[in-house]
């Protein structure tokens, strides 16, 4: 058996998350169908973690084994983009890997993005790539509140009710925030994530960035670990997983 990873960017708008579900679009469910029928073989396909319905990604990692090894891999590449471009899913690049390579345990890092458009104007470019916010948001506030999250702590205030994790306490490596004219660009950076734990961040930051909460109530509301008490999350046509290391 052949073992192969790849690097995929998708729009996440028109389907169900990247994990295959009972009924809708998914993913995973289109690249292991494409993979499965080029190959003439059936693959399964592991990715490094899920994203929810709408969620994109910049450069989703995955792997797959095969019976039949792939010679040319820019063959392959360009065969299976020409089924998979319309969905507007591509793969980025293959490589070959070793037995113990595993697309979500082996990893190291996960990096995500989120994009806010602060202005009156809908955004007309990145509609449905992006959270349209019209109040003006004060980013560095946001950047204070989000200092307070930063290091090995407790989650449990940003977990959705249906998160499977076995803890809600992560270490959240970095959170950065860059504003560049009426674009607000927010980067996580952990080794993992708790399901829906950037998007209710980000409804929290947004809380605080247009003064509905103070730095104080965000403290609070975060180390009471209560998720009632969380902002509604942000939705998931701003967020984008951006990288995975190794």
């Amino acid at each position: 058996m052949f073992k192969y990873q790849i690097l995929i960017e998708y729009v996440g708008t028109n389907f169900r998350g990247w994990q295959i579900q009972k009924k809708g679009q998914t993913i995973q469910g289109r690249l292991q169908e494409k993979i499965s029928e080029i190959l003439k073989e059936e693959i399964k396909l592991f990715g490094s973690g899920r994203t929810d319905t709408g969620v994109h990604a910049i450069e989703q990692s995955a792997h797959f084994e095969c019976e039949t090894e792939i010679i040319n891999f820019q063959k392959f590449i360009k065969a299976i983009n020409y089924f998979l471009n319309k969905d507007e899913i591509t793969i980025l690049s293959i490589k070959k890997r070793n037995h113990n390579f595993h697309a979500r345990f082996s990893a190291k890092t996960r990096i995500y993005k989120y994009i806010i458009i602060n202005r009156l104007s809908k955004p007309v470019l990145e509609k449905n790539r992006s959270w349209h916010v019209i109040k003006e948001l004060d980013v560095n506030i946001m950047r204070k509140a989000a200092k307070k999250l930063i290091g090995t702590k407790d989650f449990s205030t940003f977990r959705a009710s249906s998160c499977r994790a076995k803890s809600p306490i992560k270490t959240m490596r970095s959170i950065k925030i860059k504003s560049i004219k009426d674009k607000i660009e927010i980067e996580f950076i952990s080794q993992s994530f708790l399901q829906q734990q950037v998007r209710s961040i980000v409804g929290c930051l947004k809380y605080v960035g247009e003064k509905k909460w103070s730095l104080e109530k965000f403290d609070k509301i975060f180390k009471k670990g209560d998720r009632i008490l969380c902002a509604p999350p942000a939705p998931p046509s701003g967020l984008y997983l951006r990288r995975i290391i190794y």
